[in-house]
């Protein structure tokens, strides 16, 4: 089979697909010469390859999924995840100069302190950059900078294969490492741990460690041992290998193994066969040979953890300090060696045709197309679509059919991102990054090739059950206003935009309050519109509770063509939680009413129901039967009819008892067990109900279902309770009535309101 030689600048994917491992030299990155041979080779690679497959029983994609690494790089702000990133984009060639955070002029242009949602850390504009490394190609993709409980997060998690935590060596375990990891934990994402910065002043790495397996509850042991800490800092002892490793060079470029310091021989030993121990406390094969005392070679320590690793048992330890250009390419390597492949990860997608039954995705190039579109950017060219290939190859120039809308979609142009910069390419296979231009869809769309209905997430999205009134300070900014909520709703479907039609302000709902908070700072950071914002309103809705007749006759007469309709019929509620909200039924036997005026009369109840009479919301749950009405030759109309069932349900209204709804929310807190007396009353108070206690380590996880509208401002007075160490999230779970003395508050302020207009 002839082969390509490695980090050629073929369109990367085909060099993936047929790459495999050779002795050859690296040619320059960019050689014209391999992209010459890829006409040629194209159909003879595919048949050789096939071929070859059959022969060794291997299918013929394996080998170019084992050398893909799908990565997230994720830390507390200010760890360094910056430079680190920086100088892997470096040393893998894909930039040809070290640009530092803080700038020669001594201003420092600190990239963690600009936006967060733009640059996030890192001057990568994209949500995926690659770059290629000992012949494997790794995309490494921009996790998340905010848990704001919504769906974004969960997807741009769901593409990572492997992450990389980055601890402070001075610093250690902090909030934000703490929530990063339990993201990644919620989300089953294997990670190796980088400590950074050991050349600072009052580095200690294995405080550091030690603080990881008490605090985030990792089982985890140092790979490296460093040379020397702070100023003495000088290289790296690979506890796997046992060689000494030295960066030299202007930019730490040269890396050099020599045998381990004699003085350092006792230690080394010593954290060896810690390391030894923690692995075969969770691999039986590694613990076998080291129980029997027989001599563990570095391969059989390399595949133990790399096993441990991805059953996700064991996390190992790496050190350096990526400022000082030292540690980073022994971090690379121990990417590949012990994070998973795009196969050796379990991916599910829902089948909506057996009621999203899970079907696990295998990886195969040749099953069915399967591309989960995570990330959306308003590009130069309109707007770029990340996709992440689950199963099959896409290709320029196909139909792809979006699930969530039906709409059968061409793909115009299929890239590669880097940075800013676009490469073009052709095809992209099972376990890849591509961005897509032209294709108009939402984040979390799922594009399959039209043979099966599979989405990578749930498609049911939860109703929002908060809204806020939002408007531009300046009228000349209304332009960008509106284009970044077009955008918002297309990036996040629990997000919604509408109007409201009394005051004609811009009403904004969404899951709670900080989800509100953040999408009203973004629009004042990357759009520069300053917004002022309205109260929280609650998303009440209202309900009957009993069955209620009703008999009215609509009759006016005021020259020309009057207008006349009866309507006779009862309402009735459905149960709570049924799946339909109003239903209408005509019983009417015989023409009472012409049938043209029935649906007349349904759109009537329908406005109707629209704005209750108790406080303006919504009527839900409710089932209306027209059994009887009368009309005239002359003078019934569509719009007398129409009206006669608006003043039916008027006057009904308050014999079926109306009740209002609140929306109750899941509320799950996690608080160090000293403060969950004070947290538990604390719930009380706000009329919550506790339905679940238990114990996490030092922490308590207390679960409660509390009315959305006592929850306001409650993340502040949380901190205030815990001294800032808990920590809360709250999902809608339904709506129920509220109290007696609840509901009259509720309607006198609504009156009140209406008196003062």
């Amino acid at each position: 089979m002839a082969r390509f030689p490695r980090g050629s600048s073929v369109p990367h994917l085909l060099y993936s697909f047929f790459n495999s491992s050779t002795k050859s030299t690296r040619p320059s990155p960019h050689s014209p010469a391999s992209a010459l041979l890829l006409g040629n080779f194209h159909l003879r690679q595919f048949s050789s390859s096939a071929a070859r497959a059959k022969e060794d029983k291997e299918p013929w994609w394996k080998e170019s999924m084992e050398r893909l690494r799908n990565i997230g790089i994720s830390a507390h702000i200010d760890s360094g995840k910056t430079t680190l990133t920086e100088r892997i984009l470096y040393y893998t060639g894909r930039i040809h100069e070290i640009h530092e955070v803080r700038g020669r002029d001594g201003v420092g242009a600190k990239m963690d302190s600009m936006d967060l949602e733009r640059e996030k850390g890192i001057t990568i504009q994209s949500a995926a950059t690659y770059c290629t490394w000992n012949g494997y190609q790794v995309n490494i993709i921009d996790t998340p900078g905010h848990v704001d409980f919504t769906i974004e997060v969960e997807r741009a998690l769901r593409v990572l294969d492997g992450a990389i935590l980055v601890l402070c060596s001075v610093g250690g375990v902090q909030s934000q490492s703490i929530t990063v990891d339990r993201q990644m934990r919620r989300y089953e994402v294997p990670r190796v741990a980088f400590i950074n910065k050991l050349d600072r002043m009052g580095a200690d790495p294995w405080k550091v460690l030690s603080q990881a397996r008490a605090k985030l509850r990792h089982h985890s042991a140092a790979v490296q041992v460093p040379i020397g800490l702070e100023e003495d800092f000088q290289g790296l002892i690979d506890l796997v290998q046992m060689k000494a490793f030295y960066f030299r060079g202007s930019s730490g470029e040269n890396v050099v193994a020599e045998d381990i310091p004699a003085d350092m021989a006792a230690f080394v030993e010593a954290k060896r066969r810690e390391l030894i121990e923690t692995v075969s406390d969770v691999d039986d094969k590694l613990a076998d040979v080291f129980l029997s005392d027989e001599p563990i070679s570095a391969s059989d320590l390399e595949e133990a953890i790399r096993r441990a690793t991805i059953a996700r048992k064991f996390i190992p330890v790496f050190m350096g300090s990526a400022f000082k250009n030292k540690g980073v390419q022994p971090l690379l390597n121990g990417v590949l060696s012990y994070l998973p492949c795009p196969i050796e990860v379990s991916n599910y997608a829902l089948d909506q045709t057996k009621d999203e039954e899970k079907v696990m995705l295998g990886g195969n190039p040749e099953g069915p197309l399967v591309a989960l579109a995570f990330k959306l950017e308003e590009g130069r060219f309109g707007q770029l679509t990340y996709l992440r290939v689950y199963e099959g190859v896409i290709r320029k120039g196909d139909f792809v059919v979006n699930i969530n809308t039906g709409k059968r979609i061409k793909v115009p142009r299929l890239v590669r991102m880097h940075s800013d910069e676009m490469e073009d390419i052709q095809e992209a296979h099972a376990g890849q990054i591509v961005a897509v231009f032209g294709m108009d869809c939402a984040s979390g769309d799922t594009f399959t090739d039209g043979s099966v209905k599979y989405t990578m997430t749930s498609m049911n999205v939860p109703e929002p059950v908060m809204s806020l009134a939002v408007q531009p300070v300046s009228k000349d900014s209304g332009g960008q206003f509106s284009k970044a909520l077009n955008r918002f709703q297309r990036e996040d479907p629990t997000f919604r935009v509408g109007l409201d039609p009394e005051s004609g302000q811009t009403i904004i709902s969404g899951m709670g309050e900080l989800h509100l908070d953040i999408y009203v700072e973004r629009i004042r950071r990357e759009y520069k519109v300053d917004a002022t914002v309205g109260k929280p309103r609650v998303n009440f809705r209202e309900t009957i509770t009993q069955r209620a007749e009703f008999d009215y006759l609509h009759k006016k007469q005021s020259g020309g063509q009057g207008q006349y309709g009866r309507v006779t019929g009862y309402v009735e509620p459905i149960p709570l939680g049924e799946a339909t909200k109003f239903e209408f039924e005509n019983m009417i036997v015989g023409q009472a009413i012409p049938s043209n005026f029935i649906p007349a009369i349904e759109k009537g109840f329908r406005e109707a129901a629209n704005s209750g009479s108790l406080i303006g919301h919504p009527v839900e749950n409710l089932r209306i039967v027209l059994t009887d009405g009368a009309s005239h030759a002359v003078d019934s109309s569509e719009l007398a009819f129409k009206l006669a069932a608006i003043y039916a349900f008027r006057q009904l209204y308050t014999a079926a008892k109306p009740v209002i709804l609140e929306p109750v929310m899941l509320v799950e807190l996690k608080v160090p067990s000293e403060f969950q007396g004070t947290v538990a009353g604390d719930i009380n108070k706000r009329k919550g109900v506790i339905v679940g206690n238990d114990q996490d380590g030092d922490d308590s996880i207390i679960t409660a279902h509390v009315p959305l509208n006592n929850m306001f401002g409650y993340s502040t007075s949380l901190r205030s309770m815990t001294q800032g160490k808990g920590e809360f999230t709250m999902e809608y779970k339904e709506h129920l009535p509220v109290s007696q003395d609840v509901q009259v508050q509720l309607v006198n302020a609504y009156k009140a309101s209406r008196a003062t207009e």
